[in-house]
């Protein structure tokens, strides 16, 4: 029996719940990166960095392609750049709304 569309989503979301993950979608968005660009870009450990690249590998988000001895990781869709972009418009507008509640508190405490 397949997943529920909802658990499927919930399982996709957890996928990219990972701050590394999330910066390699991130860079990944301007175009194929070898790995030795990505780890001097991310600053993790290079067995941590492997680690999430397969995750997102296995989740069929990002393809691994050799050229030579260098790995080339590219995102596999347009989409998942659209993702990111519209992620950050929704945090920008939570963060906006704290900022204009955090403003009304801090003018209730001067009054």
């Amino acid at each position: 029996m397949p997943l529920p569309l909802h658990q499927a989503k919930a399982e996709f979301f957890r996928m990219l719940g990972h701050p590394v993950r999330i910066r390699v979608l991130e860079l990944l968005q301007d175009g194929p990166k070898p790995v030795r660009d990505l780890l001097a870009d991310i600053g993790v450990e290079a067995s941590s960095l492997s680690a999430q690249l397969a995750v997102l590998r296995r989740s069929g988000i990002v393809t691994a392609t050799r050229d030579g001895t260098t790995v080339v990781y590219a995102l596999t869709s347009d989409e998942v750049a659209e993702l990111l972009r519209v992620a950050r418009k929704v945090l920008t507008g939570l963060l906006a709304g704290q900022n204009e509640l955090l403003a009304m508190l801090r003018e209730e405490e001067r009054a």
